[in-house]
């Protein structure tokens, strides 16, 4: 499934940003007119296709699909469109049980095993507090508006009904936020259905969460996760191939404000940003699995994230913490040294 260099550390070299916190590197000149690229403003975020297609005709088909899906799982799960499904449980469900689409309750149960096996690491609730943030106006809650509003962060209080596909909040001020799970999932349709077109070559990106479909007919994909600071430079390659990968960093959605960095992810135990990780890369099967897993390692710190990652079969991470060390899981970890022969005297 998956080919890396287990450990890169390049000299800073300038790329051509993918994401907010992948770089996909090793691209030259689109000479060749089979490689069809394009980029859009959906989900709050940069969407991103290049794929390879043998048809002219097949390859602008397959771009369409790409936004066209993308459109269609922004307007289901966005928190920011009031005529959102999401939008709807956010209103309603703290009255009353609020039917939704199989897709968007199929995700809810996804993002509660997320919760569970994570201990609520992962608490898509935590929007209960995260509302209270704005990073674009700088504006950050007190320490009394987080633990009044801390007891509607529970994701044991998010009720749904299998039977009826309906969710209820069992908790006033009760509020959910799929940012953690919907561009991933958004990513993997999109491959899906891109296999569906025929198409075996790929990358296609969300934001920060991606996919590598086959190769670069003969090559791999090379992303690098970025230097946190200094935007442009990586501070590890990979070359890929058929896998997702998420990076999550405190350097996508922040403020800073008397020497603390109040950035968009949110720790559910406490409501704050945790400050003991920059950066967090996962590589899995799905980017719907990467896109939470990202979190849940950055909230948990690197020494117990990893071991949570150990845990998980088909799993990988990449961790800068926050004094720029880069650690890894135990299937991305650089072989030890051979032990040299002592000289005998």
């Amino acid at each position: 499934m998956l080919t890396i260099v287990r450990r890169l550390l390049s000299a800073p070299v300038a790329v051509r940003a993918v994401a907010l916190g992948l770089l996909l590197l090793g691209h030259g000149p689109l000479a060749n007119a089979e490689w069809y690229v394009r980029e859009w403003p959906i989900m709050g975020t940069r969407v991103a296709a290049e794929l390879w297609a043998d048809d002219p005709a097949l390859g602008e088909r397959a771009l369409e699909t790409v936004r066209d899906e993308m459109e269609r799982i922004n307007v289901l799960m966005s928190h920011y469109r009031p005529d959102s499904q999401l939008s709807q449980v956010n209103t309603r469900a703290g009255r009353e049980a609020v039917v939704v689409d199989v897709e968007l309750f199929a995700l809810l149960r996804t993002a509660v095993h997320y919760s569970e096996i994570s201990q609520g690491a992962f608490d898509i609730t935590y929007a209960s507090v995260g509302y209270l943030y704005d990073y674009r106006q700088r504006q950050h809650p007190t320490d009394a508006q987080i633990a009044a509003a801390l007891p509607g962060v529970d994701y044991r209080q998010l009720l749904l009904d299998a039977d009826t596909h309906s969710v209820r909040f069992g908790k006033p001020g009760m509020r959910i936020d799929l940012g953690g799970l919907a561009k991933g999932y958004a990513v993997d349709r999109a491959i899906a259905l891109l296999k569906g077109l025929g198409i075996r070559n790929a990358y296609v990106s969300a934001g920060g969460d991606s996919y590598c479909l086959g190769d670069r007919r003969g090559r791999p994909w090379v992303v690098g996760i970025r230097h946190p600071d200094r935007e442009g430079e990586v501070v590890l390659r990979m070359p890929l191939a058929d896998v997702a990968l998420s990076t999550s960093g405190d350097y996508e959605r922040y403020f800073d404000e008397g020497g603390t960095r109040y950035h968009h992810i949110l720790d559910p135990r406490t409501g704050k940003s945790p400050h003991a990780v920059r950066s967090v890369t996962i590589l899995a099967p799905t980017a719907t699995q990467t896109d939470g897993l990202s979190k849940t390692v950055f909230i948990l710190g690197p020494v117990e994230g990893l071991a949570f990652i150990d845990s998980q079969p088909g799993i990988d991470a990449v961790v800068v913490d926050a004094q720029g060390k880069v650690w890894y899981s135990k299937g991305l970890a650089p072989p030890a040294p051979e032990a040299k022969p002592v000289p005998r005297s």
